[in-house]
């Protein structure tokens, strides 16, 4: 996953309603975009922009059940960003801190 794409995912949780429609779903396990609107009592076309940005970031799926659009939240897209994140933590702390503790001035 590169930059962009970490970074437009967290653009999409950057906003106080996405984020609420995310959570919401996250507590769900999945809702109708009627459920979604009726819970938040979100204008359609409020909801209708939210739910496009979280779909374009990757954040929440949409699938189609007849008349009905159920969306769920996409964890794994969301852990994946916080492993990443979580992998390159301190590391360039280890990098700083490697010279000095090998010649032997770790500040003992």
């Amino acid at each position: 996953m590169d930059t962009t794409d970490i970074a437009t995912t967290l653009d999409g949780l950057g906003n106080g309603t996405r984020l609420d429609i995310f959570r919401l779903l996250v507590r769900a396990g999945g809702l109708t975009v009627g459920d979604i609107a009726a819970r938040l009592e979100l204008t359609p076309s409020t909801l209708a922009f939210h739910l496009r940005c979280l779909v374009n970031s990757g954040l929440i799926h949409q699938e189609k059940r007849g008349r009905a659009v159920i969306c769920q939240a996409n964890l794994g897209k969301l852990r994946a960003i916080l492993m990443i994140l979580e992998d390159e933590c301190c590391r360039e702390m280890e990098t700083a801190l490697a010279p000095a503790q090998e010649s032997g001035h770790g500040g003992h």
